[in-house]
């Protein structure tokens, strides 16, 4: 993206995300199911589930030089894998690198928190996106705003560590949209804010805080 700076955060709008007509979730090499995907609902055998379908991957490379995987999440997004970014949300990521090198894919019709298995409903999907950058919103971790609510993400090894990640970034995220002091915000989210595993299979482990608009009267 031309004109972007490293230190910047880059807005990404998902407009619309299409899957295709088939998808699979496998076990292994040579077990799985296989989906039919049509008018919002996907059957695989005598299995049918409502789709939600989204990206799994949207994100920029590490700053530093070299061959990265796409198979873990980073602080400035890639395999997140999160359920909840579907078509109308926006998710805000820390810019790494000029020019952002932004890239998307890992369509997805349905998954749960988790991917335990390690694939969601995988299939080909057609998404578009729009991107802006905020000057005025500096972050170390993706935030994510969807409908109702509020999104922070942490990626560690470590689950307890992806976990206090999130919790930190929900902290400054009640700081900077509620004006709370720093103690205030703790005491609040150990009250309102809602941990959940994002995903425990793509090596480095996620979580995401959850803060809905409603949770103060």
């Amino acid at each position: 993206m031309r004109g972007t700076r490293a230190g910047q955060t880059l807005a990404v709008r998902i407009e619309t995300v299409t899957p295709g007509s088939w998808g699979w979730t496998g076990t292994s090499e040579d077990h799985g199911i296989r989906w039919e995907l049509e008018s919002g609902i996907g059957r695989g055998g005598s299995w049918q589930v409502e789709l939600a379908p989204f990206l799994g991957v949207i994100g920029m490379p590490p700053p530093e030089a070299g061959v990265h995987s796409t198979t873990p999440p980073r602080r400035w997004g890639g395999n997140v894998d999160c359920k909840e970014l579907v078509a109308g949300t926006t998710l805000f990521l820390p810019i790494p690198v000029d020019g952002a090198l932004l890239s998307a894919g890992d369509g997805h019709a349905a998954q749960g928190d988790g991917e335990v298995c390690g694939t969601a409903i995988e299939c080909p999907v057609e998404a578009e996106l729009s991107l802006d950058l905020r000057d005025d919103l500096p972050l170390e971790w993706p935030v994510a705003r969807i409908d109702g609510a509020w999104l922070t993400f942490g990626f560690d090894e470590h689950l307890g560590l992806a976990a206090r990640i999130a919790v930190d970034g929900m902290l400054d995220l009640m700081e900077r949209e509620h004006r709370l002091a720093r103690d205030d915000a703790l005491a609040l989210a150990s009250v309102v804010v809602d941990l959940r595993v994002t995903q425990v299979v793509n090596r480095v482990l996620g979580v995401h805080a959850v803060l809905r608009d409603d949770a103060f009267r």
